[in-house]
Parts: structure tokens; sequence; C-alpha cells
């Protein structure tokens, strides 16, 4: 009966969708896998060079909860340039689902409201409902735009934070400059904390990331190693804001992850020293590749311009997208439905993480299925 040990609030949650597609993926035998949203591009080398030499030299112990001082510095030394706040300081964390696990223990009491867009991470909604929190969705449909005014109305006294994503995964959107503007400046006159989660800041194409730190210094923003470099498994991840959050968040990684990676903290260090513009100019190429193949095979596609997402709409004929995706499947094409990320089930995502010729492949599908409704 070790069933009844379970606390009630593991009935909330199932494996997630995007899990369940990869594990199918390893039981096929040759998938053409747009599912999984992981650079599909070799760490450099100097980066792996750097992990091994600190197992090497035996910095396989705890680190300091904050994180390697040396990486400290170095990440405290960059936001202190591009923000130039006086109390914004930094932690590293077991990657950045580590520090939005944190924030939302830190922030979110039982009963708080998150405000946060729909379509949305997967892991935004599990995370607020894990410390009891309540999730409130806006609607951004059908491009995904941030509507302000909307985000205003859903605010009420229990409104304790807004959850910004952009680069967003599944859309692919960024943000406008006036998006974020207003965004911050409501945030800040409602008292409301602002998280950013800006794990693919590198990956912007057609203009730069707004920042809601530009407007508001009390954001908190979430930032990591794993999409930027390649290095999904490392776990590495670090999140800056205002002095008196990061010294709680800290406190709480003592008592739960303890601390990121300790050798991989290092080769963090490498990683934000080397150049990785080669890999954003090959991914902008294949978002144009999969964007123009999708809209000649007859897709309804929304402007995406950063992370390596697309999000295109189920073609008529179907039903809903979990219907479109079991049928894709029957082909070997793995892609995720859109009620993963959405209170919707009009929509799929695609990860162009994946070579030329497996994009080739995965467009030669869609119009199959496109072409046969």
């Amino acid at each position: 009966m070790s069933s009844s040990w379970l606390a009630q609030r593991t009935q909330q949650f199932d494996s997630s969708g995007i899990r369940k597609v990869f594990d199918l993926a390893a039981k096929m035998p040759d998938p053409i896998n747009l599912s999984i949203g992981q650079p599909d591009f070799p760490v450099p080398g100097a980066i792996k060079a750097a992990a091994i030499e600190a197992i090497r030299q035996d910095k396989n112990g705890y680190s300091v909860t904050q994180g390697v001082p040396e990486l400290l510095d170095a990440l405290q030394s960059r936001v202190d340039a591009e923000h130039g706040h006086q109390d914004r300081r930094v932690l590293v964390t077991s990657g950045t689902s580590g520090a939005l696990m944190l924030a939302m223990m830190a922030l979110v009491d039982p009963g708080d409201e998150v405000i946060c867009f729909d379509p949305y991470f997967v892991m935004y909604p599990a995370l607020v409902s894990m410390v009891g929190g309540k999730c409130v969705l806006i609607d951004t449909y059908p491009d995904f735009q941030i509507d302000v005014d909307q985000v205003a109305a859903a605010i009420t006294p229990r409104t304790k934070m807004i959850l910004l994503n952009s680069p967003a995964n599944p859309t692919g959107r960024v943000a406008t400059k006036e998006e974020v503007r207003t965004l911050a400046t409501l945030a800040a006159e409602h008292n409301i904390a602002l998280l950013s989660d800006e794990i693919y800041r590198e990956f912007c194409y057609d203009t730069p990331l707004m920042s809601p730190t530009a407007w508001n210094d009390q954001t908190i923003v979430v930032d990591g190693f794993s999409k930027s470099y390649g290095v999904t498994g490392w776990r590495l991840g670090w999140i800056h804001g205002p002095s008196v959050v990061i010294d709680k968040l800290s406190m709480l990684q003592q008592y739960t992850f303890v601390c990121a990676p300790h050798p991989l903290q290092w080769a963090g260090l490498e990683a934000i020293r080397t150049d990785i513009s080669a890999q954003v100019a090959d991914y902008r190429g294949r978002r144009d590749l999969i964007v123009s193949g999708l809209k000649k095979a007859g897709y309804e596609v929304a402007p995406t311009s950063g992370a390596f997402y697309v999000f295109p709409k189920v073609p008529a004929g179907f039903d809903n997208a979990t219907q479109f995706v079991a049928r894709a499947i029957e082909n070997q094409l793995l892609i995720i439905p859109g009620n993963i990320f959405s209170s919707r089930d009009t929509h799929f995502r695609i990860s162009y993480a994946a070579s030329v010729e497996t994009l080739q492949r995965g467009l030669h599908v869609l119009k199959q299925l496109r072409d046969a409704v």
C-alpha cells in the first residue's frame, strides 16, 4: 500500500509530455526527432577541457553554496556592466530549473497568484503548484504578443509574481521593447515580483533581447549555460536580482541543492569566455529553413525570432494537435502537441535544434500530412 504514502500534491502531476516523447525516441530505430529543446552542436573543446581539468585537479567536493568565487565574480562583473544596478547580486544554481524552483520557494506562498503567458514553458504551472500557488494564464494567441492591458486586468491582491520568458519556449517569440517596458513598469507600480527567464538570450536572430531590468531594477533574472553552450546535462545555471532575494535563495539552496556541480562551474568560467556566434548564425539559418518550409507546405506560422522553436498551427482536417502529433509519430516524426504548453491544443512545437538533413526529412513528412487532408 505504498501509494498511500504519497503526498496529495503529487496527484497534480504526471510525467512531462516532452519526457514521454524523449523516452519514445529512445525506442525508435530511426526517428525524425524534432521534439527536444537541446542544442545539437558539440560542446566547444575548451569548455570540455576545463571540466576535465577541474575533475583531474580534484575539484570534486562541495563548492560554497553561492558558487565558485572565480565564476561568481566573472558573472557579477558581467551583470554590473550590463545593468549598472547598485543592488544586484548573483547566485550560481543547479540549472535554470533549480533557479526557478528556488525563486518559487522564496517568493510564492500558498494561495498566491503567478501570472504566466499562454503558451508557456511546461515547467511553470508545475512549479507554481508545487509551492501551493495558482497560475493565472494570459492568452497570447494567435501571434503570441503580450497585451499588458490584459495583465493589468488580471492583477488581484493575491498576485505575487509575473513570469516572463523571452525568447520564449515553445513559440520562439522575442518580446518587443514596448511590451517589456510596459510590463516592467506595471510590475513596479503594483510592487509585484517580475521574474524574467532569459535562458535563450543568446539566440535572438532579428532583434536584440530587451530585458525588463532596463526599466525595473527589482527584476529577477534567470539565466544559464545549458542552451548557449550545449551542456544541458551539466545542470549549471545562475540567477541575479536584488540582494534581499538572492540572499534568501542562497539559504534555500543550502538546504536543497547544496551547490551547483563543482567541477562544471570551472567549465562555466571557460564558457563565458567562449564565442558562440557561429552556432547562433547556424541556428538562424535553420530557423529560416524551417519557417519557409512550413509556409510553403501551407502551415500557419506566427513570427519567430529567437530560441530554437517554432509553434505552427495544426492544419484544418485534424481535430486537435494531439491527433495530429499521433499521425506524425506514425510517420516516425517526433514533435510535441500544443496542450503540453497551453490550455489550447491547436498548435504543435518543432525544435529546429537538429541537423539540416533531419529538418528536411521532417518538413517532407509535414507536407505529406498537410496534403493528405
